[in-house]
Order: C-alpha cells, then structure tokens, then sequence
C-alpha cells in the first residue's frame, strides 16, 4: 500500500486533498499529531516513511521542506515555488502523453496554479496548431471565489457580516500587473511575452471563471471561431476532466449569465468559446479548488504512484 504524507495538511489546499484521499483503500495517508506540525523532526520522520510527500505550504516555507525531505523522497509541491523551476516537472497531464509520462517518472513535481490552468489550456493548442500568433498581445481576466487567498483570506472573508458581503462583493487585485502566476503563464503557453493579468476575488467561497479577449484582426484571416472549438475538441478528445463546449455554449449560461460554481467539486474544466463578426472570447470555468488545486494534485499523485490517473476524483 502506497503511503502519503501531506505536511500541510490543515491548510485549505491540504484540507481538500486529505478529503480526496480518505476514502482511497490503496493509499495510506500518513498523519502527523496536531501538536507536531511544526516539528522538524516528526515531520521528517513521517516525510521519510511516505512514497510520496504533498507540500501544502506557503511559499516561504516550501525550502526549508524541501531540505527536511532530502533527496530520496518525492515530492509534489502545491505552492508556487517551484512551477518555472528547471529541476522540477509542471504537474499539469493536460499538456499531453509526454507530460504525463514526466510526472509519473518525477522525483520532483509542481501543481500548476488555479489561474494558470485555465489560461493554458485555452491558448497553449492554439499557438500550437498556428491558429493564434505566438507574438499576439494576450490579456486574461478572471474571478475567483474567496478560498483561493488560501487561509488568511478565508479567515477574513467568514467573518464579514452578510451587509459587508453584499458591499464588497467583487474586487480586482494584482494591480501592480506583476502576479506570482505569470511567469509558469508565459512559460508553457508559447507565447512570446507574458500576458496583461487581471484577477479579482470575490464573496463566494469557490468556483472560476478565467476570460481571454481576442480581436478577430489579431487571428489568422481565414480562420473561423468553429476551427478554434474543432482545435479544442481534437486536442483534448481523450482527456477525461476536459468538456469542450460547442461554439457560443448555448447551454452553458443562464439568462446570459454564467456562473462560476457550477463544476464546484468536481475535477472537470470546461473550455467555451464566444464569438461575433469582430470579437472572439475563449473562457474557462472550473473550481479553484478541485482542478485549480486539490484535484489536479490528486492527478498528479495518481500518476506518481503509477494508479488510474482519475482514481478518487469526480468527474
């Protein structure tokens, strides 16, 4: 029996892997005593005892864990430490067969981040497949639930009062155009430049809705918004948390709207496509919790550990 070490484990992203996990009766999820999680020793112990450690940390404490764990054991890393490392494998399978062969062979894995995967997804085929110019300035706007500020954020977020819900509501941040995601963005999307990033957060706990603009002079003349929804269907035709929408998702929104909690905890992403005579619009919608990170990391355990990648997740 697998075993697994999630040191983390009471953080939000730890929570839900943990709630993945327990009721796995091929993996033994290690668990370390309340009044030990800060000690270096009884996690090093644990660390050395799991096939595999899930690093649930903020980011200033992902390298000191990464040297309590030595060389010998695996790691995932949920933060974003490590997404751009060279020494460290991209945890997203969706990339394709060579990826997921890399994750399964990896001593060292990072989980892509919650905003990320939506992005990537929707533009890495279409630089690939020459639809998109690699040089095209790109922009994406996104809204997320609360949880996805990780543990401080959920904290303040409780304990608003339904008035301070309600008077909050949306807020844009990132402001200073420089977030921590940008670079893994840019990375593996093969785009020649980062794009203008603009997150907001709002008052429900989770879901995501990522948005990325096109003007229809910034494409290939010929080519049509169905080609861009033929390109997604024959891209991701085997991936099994992967819906691609039929053009302009007819039944996708409600009265116009879309919401975005509708694939909350569930493991599934889906790609839509939008578009008029000037304007194209490619939008992403998935939980920032399930696909955006615990999900995705259950993935990527999966592969590690050599079982059936979609083993304890919802489809």
């Amino acid at each position: 029996m697998n075993k697994v070490f999630i040191d983390g484990q009471a953080g939000t992203t730890g929570l839900q892997i943990a709630e993945r996990l327990a009721l796995r009766e091929d993996l033994e999820v290690l668990e370390i005593d309340p009044d030990a999680r800060k000690d270096d020793a009884a996690r090093q112990t644990l660390m050395a005892q799991a096939d595999v450690t899930i690093l649930c940390l903020p980011d200033a404490a992902v390298a000191p864990a990464c040297e309590l764990a030595g060389s010998s054991t695996r790691l995932l890393d949920a933060s974003s430490v490590h997404r751009t490392h060279a020494d460290w494998v991209y945890g997203l399978p969706e990339f394709g067969p060579e990826q997921r062969h890399a994750i399964r062979n990896a001593s060292r894995v990072s989980n892509p981040g919650c905003y990320p995967q939506g992005y990537l997804l929707s533009v890495r085929p279409l630089i690939q497949a020459g639809l998109l110019p690699a040089d095209v300035a790109l922009s994406m706007h996104a809204v997320s639930g609360y949880s996805g500020g990780g543990r401080a954020m959920v904290e303040q977020y409780q304990a608003f009062t339904e008035f301070e819900r309600e008077l909050l509501n949306t807020r844009t941040y990132g402001l200073g155009l420089d977030h921590k995601h940008l670079p893994e963005m840019f990375k593996f999307s093969g785009s020649s430049r980062a794009p203008v990033f603009v997150p907001s957060v709002a008052t429900y706990y989770q879901g995501m809705l990522t948005h990325i603009p096109l003007h229809r002079d910034q494409l290939p003349k010929v080519l049509d918004a169905q080609q861009i929804v033929d390109a997604y269907t024959a891209r991701y035709a085997e991936e099994p948390f992967v819906d691609v929408l039929p053009l302009q998702a007819p039944d996708a929104a409600s009265e116009g709207f879309l919401d975005a909690t509708t694939n909350n905890g569930t493991n599934r992403i889906e790609l839509m496509v939008f578009a008029n005579e000037q304007r194209v619009l490619l939008v992403a919608r998935y939980d920032n919790l399930g696909k955006g990170a615990a999900g995705v990391a259950v993935q990527n355990l999966n592969l590690m550990l050599g079982c059936e990648e979609t083993l304890g997740l919802e489809q």
